[in-house]
């Protein structure tokens, strides 16, 4: 049966996965940037974004492995875009222009109805009957692979609740937010349900493995 996983989902030393005041000029709240800086100087990013250059070690190694073997992804709206309430009148096609980089179909849970929206190789499926339903249909599409659970802190905070989500890959950034939205109480302090596996001290992150040892 194909796993739920979180690939590297960054949050700081005091267990933020993003900042405060979350808008389109901060999708990632006031300093949520900061959580990523690692990320940036990879060769794999770069790769992906049309640059060229960039670190090779165990940041690349992690962000490069995020970026493969998943065949479907589910998201919550706030990871999608800004816009709030009824999608009547918006236009708002996501964060990463007319070729996103998931090349697959994409889950999105939502509390208002939406077409499908089909841009490049990837289909963006508007979900509004809850965390089962996305997952249920992501695996249907995922075909046997793997999905990712992409974000963001809420969508990940329910299915860790729900004791759905199989393995967790947290990048933990070297700052310290002190408000925005909390994952963890603080590093070390896992969900209920999950152990820790292993630690990889990287250049810019320290990346904690957690799989879980009991379902709901």
């Amino acid at each position: 049966m194909s796993q739920l996983r979180v690939g590297c989902f960054a949050v700081s030393l005091d267990g933020y996965g993003a900042g405060p005041h979350q808008d389109e000029a901060n999708p990632l709240g006031v300093r949520g940037r900061e959580l990523h800086g690692w990320i940036y100087e990879t060769k794999a990013f770069r790769t992906m974004v049309g640059d060229s250059g960039g670190s090779e070690g165990v940041d690349n190694e992690f962000f490069k492995g995020n970026l493969e073997g998943d065949s479907a992804t589910i998201m919550g709206r706030n990871m999608f875009g800004p816009v709030r309430g009824s999608w009547a009148g918006s236009d708002w096609q996501g964060w990463w222009g007319p070729e996103p980089p998931f090349h697959h179909d994409v889950f999105v849970l939502t509390h208002h109805e939406r077409a499908d929206l089909a841009l490049g190789d990837t289909t963006f499926h508007f979900v509004t009957e809850g965390i089962d339903v996305a997952l249920e249909r992501a695996r249907a599409a995922a075909a046997g692979g793997d999905v990712r659970l992409a974000g963001g802190v809420d969508v990940i905070r329910q299915y860790l609740d729900a004791k759905l989500v199989d393995e967790l890959v947290l990048a933990v950034a070297p700052v310290e937010l002190g408000s925005g939205e909390r994952l963890l109480e603080a590093v070390g302090t896992w969900p209920d349900g999950y152990e820790c596996t292993s630690v990889t001290p990287g250049e810019g992150a320290t990346f904690y493995t957690l799989q879980r040892t009991s379902s709901a």
